[in-house]
């Protein structure tokens, strides 16, 4: 994998979970990361996601497992999340991560620059067994099992796409990746 695509992707998966429109929210957020390699999921099951509880509970955890994988040589990317372009998360993500992208250099089709959102998102959907989720401690089960089955080579080839597309996005502009 080339240094340059060599980074930490993460994605909240933002709203929320229905069984059906008139449900309790299932879950508020979801954290996966990736490199390498998928961890564990994080899950965040009670409450919403704000700037305070990221900085508490989500971004900790993607500097540990980044320095892990990784050591300093790596690069955190966020999306436009309200968490994440609060300005306490930005400025926590410039004191902590070795290379930050701040939300004022971010494209404007910033999901095209992340693995999870044109790739690994989908790639975990498909493993689900959906018809086995009827409770929120079945879905959170299901995700836990399901990350762990994304292959590793399909993770590879996400975040190696990752050059192609950059190269795409300058080529056309900053424009949708299609």
């Amino acid at each position: 994998m080339e240094h340059s695509t060599r980074r930490i992707f993460h994605s909240i998966l933002r709203g929320e979970l229905y069984g059906t429109p008139n449900t309790e929210p299932l879950l508020s957020a979801i954290k996966i990361k990736c490199s390498e390699g998928l961890s564990v999921p994080v899950i965040c099951e009670d409450g919403s996601m704000d700037a305070q509880r990221y900085i508490d509970e989500v971004l900790p955890i993607a500097l540990e497992c980044g320095n892990e994988m990784l050591e300093e040589h790596w690069t955190y990317q966020q999306d436009g999340a309200r968490p994440h372009i609060h300005y306490l998360s930005q400025k926590w993500c410039i004191d902590h991560f070795p290379s930050f992208i701040s939300k004022d250099r971010w494209p404007p089709n910033s999901p095209d620059w992340c693995p999870f959102d044109y790739s690994l998102w989908n790639e975990l959907a498909k493993l689900m067994n959906w018809k086995k989720i009827t409770t929120k401690g079945l879905l959170i089960q299901e995700i836990k099992h399901s990350v762990k089955k994304i292959e590793k080579e399909k993770i590879e080839n996400s975040v190696n796409d990752f050059t192609k597309r950059l190269r795409i996005i300058k080529e056309t502009g900053g424009e949708y990746v299609r």
